[in-house]
C-alpha cells in the first residue's frame, strides 16, 4: 500500500507525525542546549549564526570614542526535526537551559514537518529522524 501525502496530511497515518522546531538563542547558550538536547534523545541540530532583533531593539556601543547603534544582535538558530513523541521534551529543554530571565532570551518556534528523506539511501519518514 502506497501513503499518500497531501497538504500535511498522511491518508494512512492520520496526520504528519514530525514537527520542526526552530529556536533562537543567545550564542553563549550554545553548548549547554545542545548537551541537554542530545540527552534527551534529540539525535541532529542545525545550528546557524544569524543577527535579528526583536524587543530588545539593540543597543549602543562606543568604539574609537564614537557612539553607534547596533541594530541587530548575534543569535543562534537552531533548527530541530523531531518525531511528534518528542515535541513536548524538546521545547521543554530549549526552554529550561536557553533562558537567562533576561530580554533577548529568543522564542522558540513549531512547524509541521511534512517530510524527511535521507540523501544516502532516500528513506522517508520520521525513521530518518
Amino acid at each position: 500500500i502506497v501513503s499518500k501525502t497531501f497538504l500535511g496530511y498522511n491518508y494512512l497515518r492520520g496526520r504528519i507525525s514530525m514537527k520542526m522546531v526552530i529556536a533562537i538563542i543567545k550564542p553563549f547558550k550554545l553548548d549547554e542546549v545542545r548537551e541537554a538536547l542530545s540527552s534527551i534523545g534529540v539525535q541532529g541540530i542545525t545550528a546557524t549564526e544569524v543577527k535579528g532583533f526583536g524587543r530588545q531593539k539593540g543597543h549602543t556601543e562606543l568604539y574609537r570614542g564614537a557612539e553607534y547603534v547596533v541594530d541587530f544582535l548575534p543569535k543562534i538558530k537552531l533548527d530541530i526535526a523531531v518525531d511528534d513523541s518528542l515535541v513536548d521534551k524538546t521545547v521543554d529543554t530549549i526552554l529550561s537551559t536557553a533562558s537567562t530571565g533576561k530580554i533577548g532570551d529568543g522564542k522558540v518556534f513549531i512547524l509541521d514537518l511534512q517530510e524527511a528523506i535521507r540523501v544516502r539511501t532516500g528513506e522517508k519518514g520520521s525513521e530518518v529522524l
